[in-house]
């Protein structure tokens, strides 16, 4: 898969180069994420689990360095017109009404199961930044917990049944490759 973002069909002239990426396009289920993090030479390592589906079935887990896995929000503005995944340290609360502010968007609620499937091609319970790989018109704006950066950070490999460590920095540029500049933010 070369790394030409579907979004950009719209806006130049590439019309064929356009038709060979939607032919080529990936269901990235975990198998294909930890391939396409090996293509891209990026170190990781991965913990198999249980299923689990809300950030406090991950903590019993007891997890190696479960200080540095996720909690995974995904939002939308009340027009559904603007979604963001908020990727916070796991036992940070995030204040709706505050992030709101610090955006300078409408009114923030967590988007729908629908949304959830539709934008990012995951279910409940498998939230994770990875998922915006399915989002290729660039739908969804990540905003990454400032806690990761300059260290390691444990997703789902858009699958609960695994974690997946990974440099933070590592993944803000796999997702930028893929359409979906990371948005760094303090959500202490």
């Amino acid at each position: 898969m070369w790394a030409f973002p579907l979004a950009e069909c719209a806006r130049k002239n590439v019309s064929e180069k356009c038709e060979e990426r939607r032919r080529d396009a990936v269901r990235y289920d975990k198998d294909a994420v930890l391939s396409l993090l090996r293509r891209k030479e990026i170190a990781y390592r991965i913990v198999e689990h249980k299923r689990v589906f809300t950030s406090e079935e991950g903590k019993a887990l007891g997890l190696p360095d479960g200080a540095r896995v996720a909690k995974n929000l995904f939002l939308r503005d009340d027009k559904k017109q603007q979604y963001y995944l908020a990727v916070v340290q796991q036992n940070r609360r995030l204040n709706l009404k505050a992030l709101r502010a610090r955006l300078g968007s409408r009114p923030l609620t967590f988007a729908s199961e629908e949304d959830l499937m539709r934008l990012l091609g995951l279910s409940k319970g498998a939230v994770t930044p990875l998922g915006v790989l399915h989002d290729e018109a660039g739908q969804v704006q990540v905003l990454l917990d400032e806690y990761f950066l300059d260290g390691q950070i444990g997703v789902h490999p858009n699958e609960n049944t695994a974690t997946v460590w990974l440099d933070a920095a590592d993944l803000a540029a796999l997702l930028a490759e893929y359409v979906h500049p990371v948005s760094w933010l303090n959500f202490s």
